[in-house]
């Protein structure tokens, strides 16, 4: 076994590094643009008398920053080479999270927002793999040049992580001489439908509820008549744009369906592990800021006339989370190695239990790394000006919005114990 990074990976890190001082860092410190990353953070960023949505210029600056990337070859890394990218790996896209997020809060990586500098982009992979050839056309080029955005409406008001017992309907009906689809239900954390072009709606069309069987996909234009925004939820950390968005007679044409009719859950599926495991890079990294800048200031700090560093109550809290970090770190990277060397449609069977360990785990670690950095800081940790409040109220969120750890921790007794097949 060897557990150096591939040296063209280490070369390609540097690289990230030297685009970064030379490009982002100049436009986030450009025109009072820190005000987005100082202690005015969540007001700059937030249009509080305009239902908390982010404020114009705050999504501006990130467009550009994307901009610049996808200039320098870098925001489609991750997708294949037909479409401009460089095939990136797992293991590449988990280590280059983790390398990004430990840098701390940055336009390079604003994990608040989903940005970076090397994006995901997984609504392309769902229309290359499901689409058909005029809705990959019809999207796909427009999805890259974000002149379209389309969100994501699964969860239901009463339903939550449950997606099988969907309320939200589709039912065949003809209009204008046309076959199609009317949609009637309402979706939660539909996120950035304020600026979206389409909404990918989840709507039980067959089957029983509770059954996987019978959802469809279907890609429902954002000014159909019937699509309401409803209200937006104000979060833990603002601004929000994750609205309640209602579907009230919305008619589409049969050819909004995307993917197979009978199961669409599979479409939601599609990139679970990939967005799992490189979201648990991110908050490994996170909490690894976190553990570095506590062991910085602990040396420096000197109360009483000694270094905080000299207490064993400072010291061995920190040494605890460090040594998660080193475990967690490992097998991260042994995971997403492990992806890249099978399809696809294996690593539901294979692997769906290690990749839950690696994300609820290192959510759960960046909060305590947080709450920890905090509590070394003392008064001034708990305030604005360090950016440790800001990272747990942000990764508190993942605890629940990447599937909640109680589910994730389910599917992994379900492969420990046997409920899903074979023991682990």
């Amino acid at each position: 076994m060897d557990f150096d990074l591939p040296p063209d990976l280490a070369a390609y890190l540097a690289e990230l590094d030297r685009f970064i001082e030379a490009e982002i860092v100049p436009l986030q410190t450009r025109d009072d643009n820190m005000r987005f990353f100082d202690h005015r953070r969540e007001w700059a960023r937030t249009d509080f008398e305009r239902d908390g949505l982010p404020r114009p210029e705050w999504e501006a600056l990130l467009r550009e920053s994307r901009r610049l990337a996808d200039a320098a070859g870098h925001l489609r890394f991750a997708l294949p080479a037909a479409y401009g990218g460089r095939d990136g790996s797992n293991l590449w896209m988990a280590v280059i999270r983790e390398h990004l997020a430990a840098k701390g809060l940055g336009l390079h990586a604003d994990l608040q927002t989903e940005h970076s500098i090397v994006a995901n982009s997984p609504i392309v992979l769902m229309l290359r793999d499901f689409g058909t050839p005029a809705q990959q056309a019809a999207f796909i080029p427009g999805l890259l040049d974000e002149t379209l955005r389309v969100t994501f409406g699964l969860t239901e008001p009463q339903h939550g992580s449950d997606a099988t017992h969907m309320e939200t309907t589709a039912v065949r009906e003809r209009r204008d001489g046309r076959d199609g689809w009317r949609i009637d239900g309402e979706k939660m954390w539909t996120t950035g439908m304020h600026h979206a072009s389409h909404c990918m709606v989840f709507a039980r069309h067959s089957g029983k509820a509770g059954g996987a069987r019978g959802i469809g996909a279907f890609l429902v234009p954002a000014d159909s008549p019937g699509v309401k925004i409803e209200e937006y939820l104000w979060t833990f950390n603002m601004p929000t744009d994750h609205p309640r968005v209602s579907f009230t007679n919305v008619w589409v044409p049969q050819d909004a369906v995307l993917g197979p009719l009978e199961t669409g859950l599979s479409v939601a599926q599609h990139f679970v592990h990939e967005n799992r495991i490189r979201q648990a890079a991110s908050s490994l990294g996170a909490a690894s800021y976190c553990i570095a800048e506590s062991v910085a200031y602990a040396r420096a700090r000197k109360p009483f006339g000694k270094a905080l560093a000299q207490n064993q109550a400072i010291q061995f809290p920190l040494v605890e989370l460090a040594t998660q970090a080193e475990m967690l770190r490992l097998l991260i990277r042994k995971t997403a190695w492990e992806m890249d060397r099978m399809p696809k449609p294996e690593v539901e069977h294979r692997l769906s239990d290690r990749v839950s360990m690696c994300n609820y785990w290192a959510n759960r670690l960046c909060c305590e790394a947080a709450d920890r950095a905090m509590q070394v800081h003392g008064g001034i940790g708990y305030s604005r000006h360090k950016p440790f409040e800001h990272i747990y109220r942000h990764h508190r969120r993942y605890r629940i919005t990447e599937g909640a750890e109680e589910i994730q921790m389910r599917k992994i007794a379900g492969h420990l114990f046997g409920f899903l097949g074979k023991p682990a």
